[in-house]
């Protein structure tokens, strides 16, 4: 399963994006680092998607379809997310003189 202490973080900050996938017997099909993750973080419950009966075959193909089908940013969406993210992290001198300005008319005016 690999290192999940980024993932653990990750769910600890976001909570879980993406339910893991159980058959109807309770036997995790798919997601199993978010469980461990979650477990990690001593979570009672997480969000599940139940399967409908699934053959051996189909629990296979499901996990197979989850890990294979993801696509890995470029270094250029991550380059362009991270720096989205610093501006939204750090709003200029002019954006924080606004929202102050903002911010003091709504509280004049009572819509706080």
């Amino acid at each position: 399963m690999g290192d999940i202490t980024a993932l653990a973080e990750s769910l600890r900050r976001h909570g879980l994006i993406c339910p893991v996938v159980i058959g109807r017997d309770n036997v995790l099909i798919a997601g199993h680092r978010r469980f461990l993750a979650a477990k990690m973080l001593g979570w009672s419950t997480i969000n599940a998607v139940i399967h409908e009966n699934p053959t051996k075959l189909a629990r296979l193909e499901l996990e197979f379809e989850e890990n294979v089908q993801r696509n890995d940013f470029t270094m250029e969406e991550i380059a362009e997310a991270t720096k989205q993210i610093y501006r939204l992290q750090n709003p200029s001198l002019l954006s924080r003189i606004l929202a102050a300005i903002i911010g003091f008319f709504r509280r004049l005016f009572g819509r706080d």
